[in-house]
Protein backbone atom coordinates (compact mmCIF):
# COMPACT_ATOMS: atom_id res chain seq x y z
CA UNK A 1 0.00 0.00 0.00
CA UNK A 2 2.61 2.52 -1.11
CA UNK A 3 0.05 5.28 -1.75
CA UNK A 4 -2.19 4.59 1.22
CA UNK A 5 -4.50 7.52 1.95
CA UNK A 6 -3.23 9.73 -0.85
CA UNK A 7 -5.45 11.42 -3.41
CA UNK A 8 -4.47 11.00 -7.07
CA UNK A 9 -5.88 12.61 -10.21
CA UNK A 10 -5.26 10.74 -13.46
CA UNK A 11 -6.26 12.51 -16.66
CA UNK A 12 -7.14 10.22 -19.53
CA UNK A 13 -7.52 7.53 -16.89
CA UNK A 14 -10.31 5.64 -18.59
CA UNK A 15 -8.29 3.57 -21.05
CA UNK A 16 -4.83 2.45 -22.09
CA UNK A 17 -1.91 3.66 -19.98
CA UNK A 18 -4.14 5.92 -17.88
CA UNK A 19 -6.44 3.08 -16.91
CA UNK A 20 -3.52 0.89 -15.90
CA UNK A 21 -2.12 3.73 -13.77
CA UNK A 22 -5.50 4.40 -12.15
CA UNK A 23 -5.93 0.71 -11.32
CA UNK A 24 -2.45 0.38 -9.82
CA UNK A 25 -2.66 3.62 -7.83
CA UNK A 26 -5.95 2.42 -6.34
CA UNK A 27 -4.52 -1.02 -5.59
CA UNK A 28 -1.73 0.71 -3.68
CA UNK A 29 -4.22 2.58 -1.52
CA UNK A 30 -4.78 5.87 -3.34
CA UNK A 31 -8.16 7.52 -3.73
CA UNK A 32 -8.30 7.96 -7.52
CA UNK A 33 -10.11 10.60 -9.53
CA UNK A 34 -10.31 9.75 -13.23
CA UNK A 35 -10.68 12.77 -15.49
CA UNK A 36 -11.53 11.71 -19.01
CA UNK A 37 -13.51 13.05 -21.96
CA UNK A 38 -15.09 9.64 -22.44
CA UNK A 39 -17.34 7.87 -19.98
CA UNK A 40 -15.07 5.87 -17.67
CA UNK A 41 -17.53 4.29 -15.27
CA UNK A 42 -16.25 0.86 -16.31
CA UNK A 43 -12.77 1.79 -15.11
CA UNK A 44 -14.20 3.08 -11.83
CA UNK A 45 -16.26 -0.07 -11.30
CA UNK A 46 -13.20 -2.19 -12.00
CA UNK A 47 -11.35 -0.37 -9.22
CA UNK A 48 -14.26 -0.61 -6.79
CA UNK A 49 -14.66 -4.31 -7.55
CA UNK A 50 -11.18 -4.77 -6.14
CA UNK A 51 -12.10 -2.68 -3.07
CA UNK A 52 -10.42 0.47 -4.35
CA UNK A 53 -11.76 4.01 -4.01
CA UNK A 54 -12.37 5.97 -7.24
CA UNK A 55 -14.67 8.45 -8.91
CA UNK A 56 -15.04 9.68 -12.48
CA UNK A 57 -15.33 13.33 -13.53
CA UNK A 58 -16.03 13.93 -17.20
CA UNK A 59 -13.29 16.31 -18.34
CA UNK A 60 -12.17 17.78 -21.64
CA UNK A 61 -8.61 18.77 -20.72
CA UNK A 62 -8.59 21.39 -23.48
CA UNK A 63 -11.19 23.38 -21.52
CA UNK A 64 -9.84 25.33 -18.48
CA UNK A 65 -13.30 25.49 -16.89
CA UNK A 66 -13.62 21.70 -16.99
CA UNK A 67 -10.15 21.29 -15.50
CA UNK A 68 -11.11 23.58 -12.63
CA UNK A 69 -14.26 21.51 -12.15
CA UNK A 70 -12.12 18.35 -11.99
CA UNK A 71 -9.91 19.87 -9.31
CA UNK A 72 -12.88 21.24 -7.36
CA UNK A 73 -14.65 17.87 -7.44
CA UNK A 74 -11.50 16.16 -6.18
CA UNK A 75 -11.07 18.52 -3.24
CA UNK A 76 -14.78 18.40 -2.41
CA UNK A 77 -14.78 14.59 -2.37
CA UNK A 78 -11.39 13.85 -0.82
CA UNK A 79 -10.33 17.15 0.83
CA UNK A 80 -7.00 17.46 -0.97
CA UNK A 81 -4.67 16.55 -3.83
CA UNK A 82 -1.43 14.62 -3.36
CA UNK A 83 -0.66 13.22 -6.81
CA UNK A 84 -1.39 14.42 -10.33
CA UNK A 85 -0.71 12.19 -13.31
CA UNK A 86 -1.03 14.19 -16.54
CA UNK A 87 -1.67 11.32 -18.92
CA UNK A 88 -4.34 12.59 -21.35
CA UNK A 89 -3.05 12.72 -24.91
CA UNK A 90 -3.90 12.31 -28.57
CA UNK A 91 -2.00 11.45 -31.72
CA UNK A 92 -1.98 12.98 -35.19
CA UNK A 93 -0.50 11.11 -38.14
CA UNK A 94 0.15 13.88 -40.63
CA UNK A 95 3.01 15.48 -42.57
CA UNK A 96 3.83 18.93 -41.25
CA UNK A 97 2.90 20.66 -44.52
CA UNK A 98 -0.52 18.97 -44.43
CA UNK A 99 -1.19 19.86 -40.79
CA UNK A 100 -3.75 22.60 -40.29
CA UNK A 101 -3.43 25.26 -37.63
CA UNK A 102 -6.52 23.81 -35.96
CA UNK A 103 -4.92 20.35 -35.82
CA UNK A 104 -1.71 21.81 -34.39
CA UNK A 105 -3.69 23.59 -31.66
CA UNK A 106 -5.72 20.45 -30.90
CA UNK A 107 -2.63 18.30 -30.29
CA UNK A 108 -0.69 20.96 -28.38
CA UNK A 109 -3.70 21.86 -26.25
CA UNK A 110 -4.39 18.22 -25.37
CA UNK A 111 -0.84 16.95 -24.86
CA UNK A 112 0.96 20.01 -23.48
CA UNK A 113 -1.33 22.88 -22.49
CA UNK A 114 -3.56 20.56 -20.46
CA UNK A 115 -0.60 19.50 -18.30
CA UNK A 116 0.19 23.16 -17.67
CA UNK A 117 -3.42 23.88 -16.70
CA UNK A 118 -3.98 20.84 -14.46
CA UNK A 119 -0.66 21.51 -12.72
CA UNK A 120 -1.41 25.23 -12.40
CA UNK A 121 -4.66 24.55 -10.55
CA UNK A 122 -3.34 21.61 -8.50
CA UNK A 123 -0.11 23.23 -7.31
CA UNK A 124 -1.70 25.66 -4.81
CA UNK A 125 -3.26 22.70 -2.98
CA UNK A 126 0.13 20.95 -2.85
CA UNK A 127 1.94 24.12 -1.77
CA UNK A 128 -0.41 24.51 1.20
CA UNK A 129 0.40 20.93 2.27
CA UNK A 130 4.12 21.40 1.68
CA UNK A 131 4.34 18.31 -0.51
CA UNK A 132 3.01 16.70 -3.65
CA UNK A 133 3.91 14.75 -6.78
CA UNK A 134 3.28 15.45 -10.46
CA UNK A 135 3.91 12.70 -13.01
CA UNK A 136 3.68 13.72 -16.67
CA UNK A 137 3.34 11.08 -19.36
CA UNK A 138 5.51 12.23 -22.26
CA UNK A 139 6.98 9.91 -24.92
CA UNK A 140 10.22 8.65 -26.37
CA UNK A 141 9.13 10.77 -29.34
CA UNK A 142 9.73 13.82 -27.17
CA UNK A 143 13.40 12.84 -27.28
CA UNK A 144 13.72 11.70 -30.90
CA UNK A 145 11.73 12.49 -34.03
CA UNK A 146 9.44 10.30 -36.09
CA UNK A 147 8.18 10.88 -39.61
CA UNK A 148 4.53 11.98 -39.94
CA UNK A 149 4.20 12.52 -36.17
CA UNK A 150 5.76 15.98 -36.09
CA UNK A 151 3.18 17.77 -33.97
CA UNK A 152 3.00 14.89 -31.52
CA UNK A 153 6.79 14.97 -31.16
CA UNK A 154 6.70 18.73 -30.55
CA UNK A 155 4.02 18.40 -27.87
CA UNK A 156 5.88 15.68 -25.98
CA UNK A 157 9.23 17.45 -26.25
CA UNK A 158 7.59 20.51 -24.73
CA UNK A 159 6.17 18.39 -21.91
CA UNK A 160 9.63 17.11 -21.02
CA UNK A 161 10.97 20.66 -20.65
CA UNK A 162 7.84 21.76 -18.78
CA UNK A 163 8.57 18.95 -16.33
CA UNK A 164 12.14 20.12 -15.73
CA UNK A 165 11.15 23.76 -15.26
CA UNK A 166 8.31 22.93 -12.85
CA UNK A 167 10.62 20.65 -10.86
CA UNK A 168 13.02 23.54 -10.28
CA UNK A 169 10.26 26.02 -9.54
CA UNK A 170 8.47 23.97 -6.88
CA UNK A 171 11.20 21.88 -5.26
CA UNK A 172 11.34 24.41 -2.40
CA UNK A 173 7.72 23.56 -1.63
CA UNK A 174 8.46 19.84 -1.29
CA UNK A 175 6.84 19.08 -4.63
CA UNK A 176 8.46 16.62 -7.03
CA UNK A 177 7.79 16.74 -10.79
CA UNK A 178 8.93 13.98 -13.13
CA UNK A 179 7.87 12.50 -16.44
CA UNK A 180 7.82 9.12 -18.12
CA UNK A 181 8.82 8.65 -21.75
CA UNK A 182 7.16 5.42 -22.90
CA UNK A 183 8.10 3.70 -26.10
CA UNK A 184 5.40 2.21 -28.33
CA UNK A 185 2.82 0.76 -25.96
CA UNK A 186 0.14 -1.71 -27.02
CA UNK A 187 -2.88 0.56 -26.49
CA UNK A 188 -5.94 1.68 -28.48
CA UNK A 189 -4.11 4.92 -29.34
CA UNK A 190 -1.25 3.01 -30.96
CA UNK A 191 -3.75 0.93 -32.91
CA UNK A 192 -5.34 4.14 -34.23
CA UNK A 193 -1.91 5.45 -35.27
CA UNK A 194 -1.03 2.25 -37.08
CA UNK A 195 -4.34 2.14 -38.97
CA UNK A 196 -3.73 5.66 -40.27
CA UNK A 197 -0.42 4.68 -41.87
CA UNK A 198 -0.24 3.79 -45.58
CA UNK A 199 0.60 0.18 -44.75
CA UNK A 200 -0.66 -0.64 -41.21
CA UNK A 201 0.99 -4.06 -41.05
CA UNK A 202 4.35 -2.64 -42.09
CA UNK A 203 3.92 0.29 -39.71
CA UNK A 204 3.36 -2.05 -36.79
CA UNK A 205 6.40 -4.11 -37.80
CA UNK A 206 8.50 -0.92 -37.90
CA UNK A 207 7.29 0.14 -34.46
CA UNK A 208 8.28 -3.24 -33.03
CA UNK A 209 11.63 -3.34 -34.87
CA UNK A 210 12.73 -0.02 -33.37
CA UNK A 211 12.64 -1.55 -29.87
CA UNK A 212 15.75 -3.66 -29.17
CA UNK A 213 13.77 -5.82 -26.76
CA UNK A 214 11.78 -6.92 -29.81
CA UNK A 215 8.25 -6.14 -28.65
CA UNK A 216 5.81 -3.41 -27.73
CA UNK A 217 5.42 -2.34 -24.12
CA UNK A 218 2.30 -2.87 -22.02
CA UNK A 219 0.25 -0.28 -20.12
CA UNK A 220 1.00 -2.15 -16.90
CA UNK A 221 4.74 -1.65 -17.38
CA UNK A 222 4.24 2.11 -17.65
CA UNK A 223 1.96 2.01 -14.60
CA UNK A 224 4.77 0.48 -12.56
CA UNK A 225 7.02 3.40 -13.52
CA UNK A 226 4.24 5.84 -12.61
CA UNK A 227 3.89 4.15 -9.22
CA UNK A 228 7.62 4.46 -8.57
CA UNK A 229 7.58 8.18 -9.34
CA UNK A 230 4.45 8.80 -7.24
CA UNK A 231 5.69 6.83 -4.23
CA UNK A 232 8.26 7.52 -1.54
CA UNK A 233 10.65 5.15 -3.30
CA UNK A 234 11.53 8.07 -5.58
CA UNK A 235 11.66 10.66 -2.78
CA UNK A 236 15.01 12.07 -4.02
CA UNK A 237 14.02 12.13 -7.70
CA UNK A 238 12.74 15.27 -9.40
CA UNK A 239 13.03 16.86 -12.83
CA UNK A 240 13.80 13.51 -14.43
CA UNK A 241 12.57 11.86 -17.62
CA UNK A 242 12.24 8.15 -16.95
CA UNK A 243 12.55 6.43 -20.33
CA UNK A 244 10.60 3.16 -20.49
CA UNK A 245 10.96 2.25 -24.13
CA UNK A 246 12.57 -1.17 -24.58
CA UNK A 247 15.80 0.52 -25.73
CA UNK A 248 14.25 2.67 -28.48
CA UNK A 249 16.29 5.84 -27.88
CA UNK A 250 19.67 4.19 -27.22
CA UNK A 251 20.10 2.85 -30.76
Amino acid sequence: MELDGRVAIVTGGGSGIGRAISRLYAAEGAKVVIGDIKTSEEAVEDIRKHRGDAIFVRTDVRDPSQIRRLLDATVEKYAGIDIVCNNAGIELVRRLVDTTEEEWDMVINTNLRSSFLVSKYALPHMIRKGKGVIVNIASQLGLVGFENLTVYCASKGGLILLTKAMALEYAKHGIRVNCICPGAIDTPMLEREVKLMEDPDEARRVFVSKHPLGRLGTPEEIAQAALFLASDRSSFVTGESLVVDGGYVVQ
